[in-house]
Formats: C-alpha cells, sequence, structure tokens
C-alpha cells in the first residue's frame, strides 16, 4: 500500500477515538483538549474505570461537544477498550490512553484522508516517547516505515496508538482478547494484518506522543511474561512465528534510542 502524506483536507470518514482512563486527572485535560482542537471531527469516547482522583472533575472541564463519557469499573484496559468499541458509531475507530496526545491538530484529517481511499483498511503512522515530567523532551521514536507481512516474521508491529481500522473489522473480526493480558492489542493486530490480512497504509510522520512508561516492559519478570503471551498471541491465530521472531520483537525497541537523534 502506497505511503500516505499529503497534507490534511476534508474527508467524509468518520472517526472514533476511544480514551481508556483511570486516575490520570494531571494527563486527561490535555489528552481531550488535544482531541477536540482536531480540524476533522472527532467523536471521542472515554471509558473510565471508576476514577476516585478528580479526573471526572476534569473531565467536566476540558470535555468537547462530541465527548462521551462512560464511567463505572472495569477489568482492566482492554476490557475498557472493548466497551469504547461498543459505543463508537464511526466508521473508522483509534484509541488514544490518557496519558497519550496527539501531535497537532491535522492528525485525524491526515488519517481520515487515508481512508477515503476504499482499498485502505487500517492506517498507522509514527509514534515519540517523550519524558513523563517534561512532555517537550523526546526519549526515543518508533519509526514504523511500510507494512509487509514478512517484517511481522522480523518481530515488527505498528505502535498501537496510532493504529486505526475500519469499524465494520472489529464487528466481523472481534475485539480485544482478554485472556492475553498485555500482548491483547498486539494479538489482535496479528489478527488483522496476518490471519484476515488487512490492507494496511502508512502514514510516515509522528502521529501520537507517548509518556514514558508501560506495564509490559516494568520488570525482566514482566518482560518474560510479555514473551509468553506474545507467543500465545501467534498460537490462538493459527500461526506460527520464527524461531527469531519474538526475541527480535523487544530488540527492535533498542534502535528507537538512536536512529531519531
Amino acid at each position: 500500500m502506497a505511503d500516505t502524506s499529503s497534507s490534511a483536507v476534508a474527508s467524509p470518514v468518520t472517526v472514533s477515538v476511544v480514551t481508556v482512563v483511570f486516575n490520570s486527572a494531571g494527563t486527561i485535560g490535555g489528552c481531550l483538549d488535544g482531541v477536540a482542537r482536531q480540524t476533522h471531527p472527532v467523536e471521542h469516547i472515554v471509558v473510565d474505570g471508576g476514577s476516585t482522583d478528580g479526573t471526572l472533575e476534569v473531565f467536566g472541564r476540558h470535555r468537547g461537544r462530541r465527548t462521551a463519557l462512560v464511567s463505572e469499573p472495569d477489568r482492566g484496559i482492554f476490557d475498557a477498550m472493548n466497551k469504547g468499541l461498543r459505543r463508537a458509531m464511526g466508521d473508522v475507530v483509534g484509541f488514544l490512553n490518557a496519558d497519550d496526545f496527539f501531535t497537532d491538530e491535522r492528525v485525524i484529517a491526515q488519517i481520515a484522508l487515508a481512508f477515503a481511499d476504499p482499498a485502505v483498511d487500517c492506517v498507522y503512522g509514527d509514534l515519540e516517547y517523550v519524558a513523563a515530567d517534561d512532555t517537550g523532551r523526546v526519549v526515543r521514536r518508533w519509526q514504523s516505515g511500510r507494512y509487509t507481512r514478512h517484517r511481522m516474521y522480523q518481530g515488527w508491529m505498528p505502535p498501537h496508538p496510532t493504529f486505526y481500522v475500519r469499524r465494520r473489522f472489529y464487528t466481523e473480526f472481534g475485539g480485544f482478547n482478554l485472556a492475553l493480558g498485555t500482548a491483547a492489542d498486539y494479538e489482535l493486530m496479528l489478527r488483522f494484518l496476518l490471519r484476515y490480512r488487512l490492507r494496511a497504509a502508512y502514514i510516515p510522520r509522528v502521529l501520537v506522543r507517548m509518556r514514558t512508561g508501560g506495564a509490559s516492559n516494568s520488570s525482566i519478570a514482566a518482560r518474560l511474561r510479555a514473551n509468553r503471551m506474545d507467543r500465545e498471541a501467534w498460537r490462538v491465530n493459527g500461526l506460527r512465528p520464527r524461531p527469531w521472531t519474538l526475541v527480535l520483537k523487544p530488540l527492535r525497541k533498542v534502535g528507537q534510542y538512536f536512529t531519531w537523534k
């Protein structure tokens, strides 16, 4: 699929963004404001897990005209994402965590423009990790590059916060598999891209900035658990990784600290 790097223009494609939040009063305001400033209309669905730190009060001050709220206990981040999927009405759905934010106000317009091509099933771009206490300081850059099936066998995957999919494929192929733990997003992308062969377009620029941190990489034990879940993600889809696939997957992150500098 050809790269998509044209300037943002109006598009008839409707877009839903799901934000999962729990006790993120310090960051949810910026996330909401960034979505509200998008030049392309966005249905923004915020799924709160029952925050007690003032998150809902911040939400009330920053919510946009097209922002909806679900606030109730859940079984974790991917259960909350599935709740958002069930509420979404847009042609296209993506996810933006409460700690993350768009790089500028044209991100959704450019994503919508890519989906104006009916041959495109899903879209993704690049992502930057920034310091939690200084979002102007880039820690590493995830430069995705164009998708090929071969690259996934080399440990490649697109950054999930930049991954947008036509909503009908979630209806047809399902949402996040909660049994996969922190690998649920990886399993979903394997399922869509490799098992069901969705056609992907790459936007070659940074779409999202993410504050550093992450449950799957918090310790060696967590990384080992994540590796087991990554292997299970292949198995449940009837796919077989190469012997080196799951070794290369975490090693790819090393280069992200250097290639952009």
